[in-house]
């Protein structure tokens, strides 16, 4: 890449060594802007990988809800004495392509029950009031229905029954609501009909009632405060390879995600399979989160939307299918009728579909992602068709273009200046590194050419062991590390306009990939240490970036210091935020340069442990949690003593 420095190289980014007696001055010039810093600067990614949607963050406890799994009782366990066409399962094709299977049941003398599983057992809540419901069809009224949650030893914990009503050849669809009287774990859901007759039911499913915002087949509250917590930019999604697929047959589909959760299309997750050691053959997505979901969870919390489409191109790591150039056109059309979806006016077909959802104001959509991590001519003569079309009808929008699948290479090369080629918009890098790459990358954009595209730092993770290994650990290490590259990227604020940590979410006993930002399992979260890292600089982003000048001498040279310095002129604060990335406790000097000083008092937020292999777990969530206090500071210097291996937020007040 032909780069050149447009912009004085304020602070060097140091590597090794420390002398003991040294102390790292800094003179901070809040006067001198550098670059304002975008709102959507700090940001999360979204992908259903690791149970993130199905099993996590869309609060649905029914495993295989509408029987469409390759096995079409997966989850499902049928009690009792077996009776030969009592319950069988129907395909009515193409009567119904996107929700084909039903179950048809036959009572005559003995009541017939199953229970399902949920993913990875169901995290019931004594007092919790639960919404059952599920669709029917019947000739003739007979049955009735019981429901029941379980707990680990089979016992029962909140029950309900509804007899259905209604008769003849359409479908209905009937709700029951019940309170379970005990905790479980990991409990169980049991069906339960009796009476004498014949019913057909599907979408049988369970939702606590405690989901964000109390919307019913809602969202899992405690995920979406976690996200909420970080007061995120934009939300990027729905992945990630996800996008991609195993092959264009699976790839995502943004219109078979909308409108009636029972006529979205299930398909099996591009994830079940892609990790040896950890198969989930159980894994699929239901789409019961959405597009319209996505928009909705991204307006709740005051982020801006990132989707991103496939650009005619399944997964390059499985099958690499493209589609040919001269039948690209349905995929740009999707392109263009997402835009419509999310933006359009109610009279407009897709923004009339958006408003019987319950939006009809627009969703604003400002982004658009073409592609997910392709890389290669295959992709760039894809882009161009694309880019062409949607900026002919709506050069308003900006657009995500892939860097690749690292962040340097051949690879990374050529799609970066085939790119700035083509003046593209945004480019998307992503970074999965050890934690001494994200150390030594702390300048990387200081050098950056000061015109053309704009970076999203799309996906950055620091592993500790190696790329797809089982052992990397969201320990200290990695986010020590990743604070320092975060302050190399804020410091390049006119450069680098987003970022966002991947994944975002795994289970603890359903995930395929380390490290991740958050973890759960049936009843809890909690954050990494990454995620803390992330928070202190979201919380803390500011509006502009400010020189932050370094005295440099020999004994300072590589001592594992890193800093950034920025303003927020709203509330008249500077905001300084310094890591320590070695392994002895350092003093740093900030001398502010500001005529009338800095008021005495400064807020002090500090992140660190008393081990590098520390982590969070379910047990300890906050082992590794950012500490608050206060420090007295003098008119115009701020000295802190930093413990080794910490991350520092310091706030104080300009004096006008």
């Amino acid at each position: 890449m032909a780069i050149k420095q447009s912009l004085p190289l304020i602070f060097a980014a140091t590597i090794t060594g420390f002398s003991a007696a040294a102390q790292s001055v800094f003179t901070v010039q809040p006067n001198q802007i550098r670059a304002e810093i975008q709102a959507t600067m700090w940001g999360v990614f979204f992908e259903d990988i690791n149970m993130g949607a199905d099993g996590g963050i869309y609060a649905e406890m029914i495993k295989n809800r509408s029987f469409e799994f390759y096995k079409p009782l997966m989850g499902w366990t049928v009690e009792g004495k077996k009776v030969e066409g009592e319950l069988l399962i129907l395909n009515r094709g193409d009567a119904n392509p996107a929700n084909p299977r039903f179950l048809r049941v036959q009572v005559q003398k003995e009541a017939k029950s199953m229970v399902n599983e949920g993913f990875k057992g169901m995290g019931i809540k004594a007092g919790l009031r639960y919404d059952f419901s599920f669709m029917y069809r019947q000739a003739n009224a007979g049955i009735k229905i019981q429901v029941e949650l379980l707990n680990e030893l089979n016992e029962v914990i909140g029950k309900g029954e509804v007899i259905p009503t209604s008769v003849g050849d359409k479908w209905h669809k009937q709700e029951l609501s019940f309170n379970a009287t005990a905790h479980a774990q990991k409990g169980k859901f049991r069906i339960i009909f009796s009476g004498a007759g014949v019913i057909d039911v599907d979408m049988i499913s369970l939702f606590p009632s405690d989901t964000w915002k109390g919307r019913k087949g809602g969202l899992r509250a405690d995920m979406v405060q976690l996200l909420a917590d970080l007061k995120p930019g934009f939300v990027r999604f729905p992945g990630g390879c996800i996008v991609e697929g195993h092959d264009l047959s699976t790839r995502y589909q943004w219109k078979k995600t909308i409108g009636p959760v029972e006529e979205r299309t299930l398909i099996i997750n591009r994830w079940n399979n892609q990790m040896a050691n950890r198969l989930a053959s159980d894994y699929y997505q239901t789409f019961g989160l959405g597009f319209y979901e996505y928009f909705q969870l991204a307006e709740d919390i005051g982020a801006q939307a990132l989707p991103i489409l496939n650009c005619g191109m399944a997964c390059q790591f499985n099958t690499a299918e493209v589609v040919p150039l001269d039948q690209l056109e349905p995929y740009i059309q999707d392109a263009l009728d997402l835009i419509e979806f999310a933006n359009g006016d109610v009279q407009t077909p897709w923004g009339k579909v958006r408003a019987q959802m319950g939006h009809p104001n627009p969703f604003n959509l400002k982004m658009l992602g073409v592609g997910n991590e392709n890389w290669g001519p295959q992709y760039i003569e894809r882009l161009k068709l694309f880019t062409k079309a949607l900026k002919a009808k709506y050069p308003e929008i900006k657009l995500v273009n892939s860097g690749g699948t690292d962040p340097d290479g051949e690879r990374f090369e050529y799609l970066n200046t085939e790119l700035r080629k083509m003046n593209a918009d945004i480019i998307d890098e992503h970074y999965y590194r050890k934690p001494e790459w994200f150390l030594q990358n702390t300048a990387r954009y200081d050098n950056y050419p000061r015109t053309g595209p704009k970076i999203f730092a799309g996906e950055y993770a620091a592993q500790t062991d190696k790329v797809v290994s089982v052992n990397n650990k969201n320990n200290l290490k990695s986010a020590i590390a990743e604070a320092a590259f975060l302050t190399g990227l804020e410091r390049n604020a006119d450069i680098v306009i987003m970022a966002s940590y991947a994944p975002l979410f795994a289970h603890v006993e359903g995930w395929q990939w380390t490290p991740d930002l958050i973890w759960v399992d049936n009843l809890k979260a909690y954050g990494t240490p990454n995620y803390y890292v992330q928070k202190l600089f979201a919380n803390n982003r500011g509006t502009h970036v400010v020189n932050l000048i370094r005295k440099e001498i020999k004994e300072t040279v590589g001592d594992g210091i890193y800093a950034s310095a920025i303003i927020d002129k709203q509330s008249n604060e500077l905001i300084i935020k310094v890591v320590n990335a070695s392994e002895k406790v350092q003093e740093v000097m900030f001398n502010v340069d500001n005529k009338k000083g800095i008021q005495t008092i400064a807020k002090l937020s500090s992140l660190s442990s008393n081990s590098l292999d520390d982590e969070n777990t379910i047990a300890k969530p906050k082992q590794i949690f950012p500490e608050e206090s206060v420090i007295k500071v003098k008119k115009h210097q701020i000295a802190l003593q930093l413990k080794q291996n910490s991350l520092h937020v310091i706030k104080v007040k300009l004096i006008d």
